[in-house]
């Protein structure tokens, strides 16, 4: 499994775990130069460590617009031309909304939104002098409604709309952007995640799918189908990845 992206280069976010991890890994192993990021120093490391390739580390807050440019600005300097972008980096923190801190929802919004539509920002010049694909790592909270989760909702529903309004943008150019809307994948997140004690337990069921977990791996392959020439034809569109929750 080599070569799809070979000559290729890519910047990816949350790369120190998760499917950020993952999708570095499946990346780099199919030969694209990476320039993974997160705010974990020694995560990233193991990250590097475990991928094939060529994988670069850099310490970024996508919540900071200085950093996004930064580190976009650092991967075109390290590989001379950046072809996939992918905002994979967030965050979730439920609560009951009158429970959520002004903090807690604005670095909810600033990592989940501002990050993605920074780094896109900064990206978008070079991405389109190299005809790539900016991929954004959504969530089934912004299709469906969640409880205990509006900060979160409310982010990744802007990033659906984020995403799709840069496809319309650039509709007339090579560049290509969709969207990933996992559901409950087996990430830290996942295994370390906290509810309000007195959540609704008929609620709270609203979130669990018949059919179990996904694996970050099984992020990584649609990603990297989606970033590839495979997809050439693919752009705007929402993919969830969720066992069947959103239609059971």
């Amino acid at each position: 499994m080599t070569g799809r992206f070979a000559g290729k280069a890519a910047l990816i976010t949350g790369a120190a775990s998760g499917m950020g991890r993952a999708i570095t890994i499946r990346l780099a192993g199919e030969g694209a130069s990476v320039l993974a990021v997160d705010i974990d120093e020694g995560a990233l490391a193991e990250t590097k460590a475990l991928a094939s390739g060529t994988v670069s580390v850099r310490v970024v807050d996508v919540a900071d617009p200085a950093a996004c440019a930064e580190a976009v600005a650092a991967a075109v300097s390290e590989f001379g031309r950046l072809d996939v972008l992918g905002n994979v980096a967030g965050i979730y923190r439920p609560a009951h909304t009158t429970e959520t801190s002004v903090e807690q929802y604005r670095r909810t919004l600033a990592v989940n939104l501002d990050g993605p539509f920074f780094l896109s920002q900064a990206a978008i010049p070079h991405l389109l002098a190299a005809g790539g694909t900016i991929i954004n790592i959504a969530s089934n909270a912004g299709v469906q409604g969640v409880p205990y989760s509006a900060a979160y909702a409310a982010s990744k529903g802007g990033l659906i709309q984020l995403t799709r309004s840069l496809a319309v943008e650039f509709i007339k150019t090579p560049l290509r952007v969709n969207a990933i809307a996992p559901a409950g994948t087996l990430t830290n997140i996942a295994r370390t995640v906290t509810f309000p004690e007195d959540r609704d337990p008929d609620l709270a069921r609203r979130m669990a799918g018949y059919r179990g977990v996904a694996m970050p791996e099984e992020i990584a392959a649609l990603f990297a189908f989606l970033a590839s020439g495979e997809a050439k034809s693919i752009t705007g569109a929402v993919h969830v990845v969720d066992n069947g929750l959103t239609v059971s």
